[in-house]
């Protein structure tokens, strides 16, 4: 009897803790273990005829039907709006080869490209906020405050400014523009890697350059061009065709299914580096498909509509928020993007009266309200 109390407290002098906390300690384990077994199997589980497996969050699923519902009622309302309104239902058979010839003419040459432009620029720029932020483990990490919307701005207004050329020009040079200034933030933050705090410093630093640049370019420019450079910058879908929407949906089409394969190895990237690896994501090879990719989408979405500010900021934050899931959430962010960016053009519209705004004011205003109190959020949680 003496041994085993010997043993008993050479064992409470080891550990430093009584054996009922080690009992409790492994109880909250053992139920922690049955809580992540009953996540898992509250996962659908969907194989695709590639051959891959993909599990769902029930909640994930519907709150990405919600808001595609939501995204494609605002494009039928928006659609619908202007100096020709039209009701929804004349919206839809229209859209379904009804409708008299000038309704076709409305719907379809001129106010069907403006929604499709604005729902392609909207899920382009969630999902790239998305990767970003998950790349970057920062709720901060997003094109405009990484200076990728700057170097588009750049682009364009060279052209602007020095060509004094317009459409299919300045929609280059804003996508060259973007492809530059991302390649440049990859090489200054490369360094046995990509690590997050380092990329969006180096991003900062790189916007902080561009906005100069912009400046001198506007010194540079004359009232015309100055104009034009202003109204490309503030962001807008007014006049958008379908010169538009076929490069957005072909890049769109290629890049959004290959960021959704990587979707496994960034929810790994969030655990860190050393975890990823032992779970066999191959690090280096996920973050550099997946920046890449994300960079291409924003200066496309930037070329085709302009740097529509804080829409990559806040869709990833707020489908996080509706799918209360861990991970990236690629598609949720996608699908908020779409919503928010045709929910604003449509606001932008309706609550102006004939001084209609350009969108990009709109998500500005909402968007700075909404990063400021992101701000707060995160001081009060001691993560800044």
């Amino acid at each position: 009897m003496s041994a085993t109390v010997k043993s008993g407290q050479s064992t409470g002098q080891t550990t430093g803790q009584d054996p009922a906390q080690e009992t409790d300690q492994e109880t909250d384990r053992a139920r922690k273990k049955r809580a992540a077994a009953g996540a898992v199997r509250r996962t659908w589980t969907v194989r695709t005829a590639g051959g891959l497996s993909l599990r769902l969050a029930p909640r994930a699923v519907w709150t990405g039907l919600l808001l595609l519902a939501l995204a494609l009622a605002a494009g039928v309302a928006l659609i619908g709006s202007g100096d020709y309104p039209m009701t929804p239902a004349e919206v839809l058979a229209t859209l379904t080869g009804g409708g008299d010839p000038g309704q076709r003419f409305i719907v379809q040459d001129l106010r069907l490209p403006r929604v499709l432009v604005g729902l392609l620029v909207g899920a382009a720029f969630g999902i790239s906020g998305a990767v970003f932020q998950t790349v970057s483990r920062n709720p901060l990490g997003s094109p405009d405050v990484l200076g990728l919307t700057q170097g588009s701005s750049v682009g364009a207004l060279t052209v602007i400014v020095f060509f004094q050329d317009s459409g299919f020009a300045v929609a280059a040079g804003a996508a060259a523009g973007g492809l530059v200034t991302g390649l440049a933030i990859f090489l200054l933050a490369w360094q046995r890697g990509i690590h997050g705090y380092r990329f969006v410093l180096v991003g900062i630093g790189v916007s902080a350059m561009l906005y100069a640049v912009v400046l001198y370019l506007m010194t540079k420019a004359n009232i015309v061009e100055a104009t034009r450079a202003t109204t490309w910058m503030t962001g807008s879908l007014n006049g958008r065709d379908w010169d538009q929407v076929w490069p957005a949906a072909a890049v769109c089409a290629v890049l959004v299914p290959l960021l959704l394969g990587h979707g496994r190895g960034l929810r790994m990237l969030e655990m860190g580096d050393d975890a990823a690896c032992a779970l066999g994501v191959r690090v280096d090879r996920v973050r550099i498909v997946a920046l890449a990719a994300a960079v291409v989408l924003v200066a496309v979405a930037t070329a085709a509509a302009g740097p529509i500010s804080f829409v990559a900021l806040s869709a990833p934050q707020l489908a996080r928020r509706l799918t209360r899931s861990p991970g990236p959430n690629l598609l949720p962010s996608a699908l908020m993007g779409a919503a928010l960016l045709v929910a604003a053009d449509w606001s932008s519209q309706q609550l102006f009266g004939a001084d209609q705004l350009p969108v990009g004011v709109l998500t500005g205003l909402l968007g700075g309200g909404y990063l400021l109190w992101l701000l707060v959020t995160e001081r009060r949680a001691g993560r800044i």
